[in-house]
């Protein structure tokens, strides 16, 4: 007996060449495949050709369940098909087709028995939804940029800029209780935190891109601080996903000329153009 199929399909307001990245970059995987909030990916690895194989690891995010989605490729067409087999011997046929700035994706999938063909179809679906807002979202940020001139030199303004304590100075602009956790080495994670008026806490979940001592800093924004919780995958937090925080510090005639490069989405740029040069007004107060 031959197997019901199922197709799903959503079009994409994204370039074919953003679609494919997103659809098969492990980095963004674990941040959409999910059909709805209380599932997660935690962890993705996918090794794009024919022949190779593909993991990911969805669990509840309450701890409760879980389980590993796998197959191995079977057809890889770079910005045109995908298919392959599941670890179950199941198929699947994804196409991408190109809509002038959009992109159609297809998926039809082999079901299972144990569950009605509507739920199967229901919960691809979502998550095909998901990618789609996820991918729609990423990288639609504008990129403002501050920067002020200090007289003192670049090693003391970075210094200052990132010293725990004097840190909680300067950005006291945004937050009275501003403060982070963790390092601020390449490669670390960093919490950015504050408590609103309720006593709640929150933040962003972020990533040090780069640190070049005196010279460059580079922030990735990954995510959001809930109280105990780190979200990075829903969409309350989708739009900053991928958002960056540069900051480069130059000598100029003895004093350090820095500027700040944002990347904000629509909705917080009048609240970054009110705070960011009190914050930096600041940062210069207590370097000089």
């Amino acid at each position: 007996m031959e197997p019901t199929k199922i197709t799903i399909e959503a079009t994409i307001n994204a370039n074919i060449e953003k679609v494919w990245k997103i659809w098969t970059d492990p980095e963004h995987i674990v941040k959409w495949n999910a059909a709805s909030d209380d599932w997660h990916t935690t962890k993705a690895e996918n090794d794009l050709r024919v022949g190779g194989k593909f993991s990911s690891r969805m669990e509840a995010k309450d701890g409760s369940f879980g389980f590993d989605f796998e197959g191995v490729y079977d057809v890889v067409e770079n910005h045109k098909r995908i298919a392959y087999t599941m670890s179950d011997g199941r198929t699947v046929d994804i196409l991408f087709t190109k809509e002038g700035n959009a992109t159609n994706v297809v998926s039809t999938f082999e079901a299972e028995a144990e569950n009605p063909v509507d739920i199967q179809r229901d919960g691809w679906q979502a998550i095909l939804n998901n990618f789609k807002k996820y991918t729609e979202a990423f990288g639609t940020f504008e990129k403002i940029t501050y920067e002020i001139t200090i007289n003192a030199s670049p090693e003391k303004v970075y210094s200052t800029m990132l010293d725990q304590e004097t840190y909680k100075q300067w950005t006291e602009a945004f937050n009275p209780t501003s403060r982070y956790e963790g390092l601020w080495e390449k490669g670390s994670k960093i919490l950015f935190l504050g408590t609103d008026k309720d006593g709640n806490v929150g933040g962003m979940v972020s990533h040090i891109k780069e640190n070049i001592p005196n010279k460059f800093v580079s922030i990735e924004h990954r995510g959001e601080v809930r109280g105990e919780n780190e979200i990075t995958t829903g969409a309350n937090v989708e739009a900053w996903a991928g958002s960056h925080e540069n900051y480069s510090f130059k000598e100029v005639k003895g004093a350090t000329q820095i500027v700040v490069d944002v990347d904000v989405v629509p909705d917080h740029k009048s609240y970054f153009e009110e705070t960011w040069p009190k914050a930096l007004k600041k940062l210069k107060e207590i370097c000089e």
